[in-house]
């Protein structure tokens, strides 16, 4: 089915461009603040770091200019920054991602966090595994 026809199908049904039906805002805001640990300056400076460029998926031919996980935590700065008011249904649906993300990638940690990729990919995700060790 096309994204249009989807678009469409749902005005039909009464819902909003841009709405999540069912979307708990509180509960994925609740979660978001257990899985994002850092504040967003500190994820900013983390984004400027060349490490936090070393990591993550970068398409089928690894030649993205930019990882996945690096965009999203550029995003998670936004969203931190922004009034809570003003989040969006699309805010609200990317810190879902987020909280979905930290919560599978917590449970493969390494033998060595410190220095390992697999922290420095949560940290483009925001959470850094060091705070809560």
């Amino acid at each position: 089915m096309s994204a249009e026809f989807r678009s469409m199908r749902r005005l039909r049904d009464g819902q909003a461009r841009g709405t999540a039906p069912g979307l708990d805002r509180e509960k994925v805001a609740k979660d978001f603040a257990a899985a994002v640990n850092m504040d967003p300056d500190e994820l900013a400076e983390w984004l400027g770091s060349p490490l936090s460029e070393t990591v993550g998926w970068k398409g089928t031919d690894g030649q993205a200019r930019e990882s996945v996980g690096h965009a999203s935590g550029r995003r998670i700065v936004t969203i931190l920054r922004k009034a809570s008011t003003d989040l969006t249904d699309d805010d609200y649906a990317h810190m879902r991602k987020v909280v979905g993300y930290v919560r599978r990638h917590l449970a493969q940690e390494p033998a060595n966090v410190v220095t390992s990729r697999w922290r420095y990919s949560l940290m483009n995700w925001g959470h850094d595994p060091l705070k809560t060790m």
